[in-house]
């Protein structure tokens, strides 16, 4: 198989285009010593980030949001929530929202 070079070249820029902005605040960041209500701040991020992309997924479909009665996925999150919060483990976070998706989508 011949490689294009302008492939090539694509893929070797999108690499590098993709390294820089998560390399230097790594390099940057680790070099200073950051006071601690940063650090608590920054704590929150991840899970700032998560709660807005599930709840996005969850709550609109099309860009519109989705009526309750019709959201069978917000009825399945709910144990899997709930399994999170009493066990906090991802496995049994995961197998408990697909065991609700699927019982809610065969009897529904």
């Amino acid at each position: 198989m011949e490689v294009n070079m302008t492939i090539f070249w694509i893929i070797i820029g999108a690499s590098i285009a993709t390294l820089i902005p998560r390399v230097i605040p790594l390099v940057v960041l680790s070099r200073m010593n950051i006071p601690d209500w940063a650090m608590r701040w920054l704590s929150y991020v991840p899970i700032a980030v998560m709660a807005a992309l599930v709840g996005q997924e969850l709550l609109t479909a099309d860009g519109k949001l989705v009526s309750f009665r019709k959201n069978i996925e917000l009825f399945a999150a709910l144990p899997a929530f709930l399994t999170a919060i009493l066990t906090r483990s991802l496995l049994g976070t995961v197998v408990a929202g697909m065991i609700s998706i699927t019982l809610l989508r065969l009897y529904m």
